[in-house]
């Protein structure tokens, strides 16, 4: 009786640490996410599943070019999945070419796959403040990001992390590359 006492109270314990491990990992480390949607063709696509890191950025900042993962406003668990465009304190605009300009300088880029179309809200200069990022989906002209009001610059303490790796479909599995 006492062996099978200590047996079920060793298993309850070893039980106990991993979901506690478990919740540790899912709230402090990565968290899964689905791509829905073609705004970041050609890198991910619709239904890719993807591990985000949300440990690095608490050791440093985000950098231009980072595909990241923030909560919609306006709808309770959605979250958007684009890249980095423009940094804190720079100045974005897209001329009428589609050149994206940061600080009247064009982006060296090639991640967007045809000409910008519509430049929404980034038509006139947006100075960002001290800590906003502009976001753009890669498929430039299928993309709700920073050029629409409703997405608009996104605040440092929005961002949840870093796209990390991607974990479906299995024929792509890896890591995201990010420049």
């Amino acid at each position: 009786m006492k062996k099978a006492l200590r047996e079920v109270l060793s298993t309850s314990l070893y039980i106990l640490f991993v979901l506690c491990a478990v919740y540790l990992v899912i709230h402090f480390v990565g968290q899964r996410t689905q791509v829905l949607g073609s705004s970041m063709e050609p890198k991910l696509s619709s239904e890719d599943n993807l591990i985000v890191d949300k440990i690095s950025y608490r050791f440093h900042e985000p950098e231009r070019y980072d595909i990241i993962v923030f909560p919609f406003r306006y709808e309770d668990n959605t979250f958007y999945i684009k890249r980095i465009i423009g940094l804190p304190g720079e100045t974005v605009q897209i001329d009428e070419e589609g050149n994206i300009l940061i600080d009247g300088e064009v982006l060296p880029e090639g991640y967007g796959k045809e000409v910008i179309q519509s430049p929404g809200r980034a038509y006139e200069p947006i100075t960002l403040g001290d800590d906003e990022y502009f976001v753009m989906g890669d498929n430039r002209n299928n993309s709700t990001d920073s050029r629409d009001p409703s997405v608009g610059n996104i605040t440092r303490e929005e961002i949840v992390g870093r796209a990390w790796l991607r974990i479906w479909p299995f024929n792509k599995f890896g890591l995201i590359k990010h420049r």
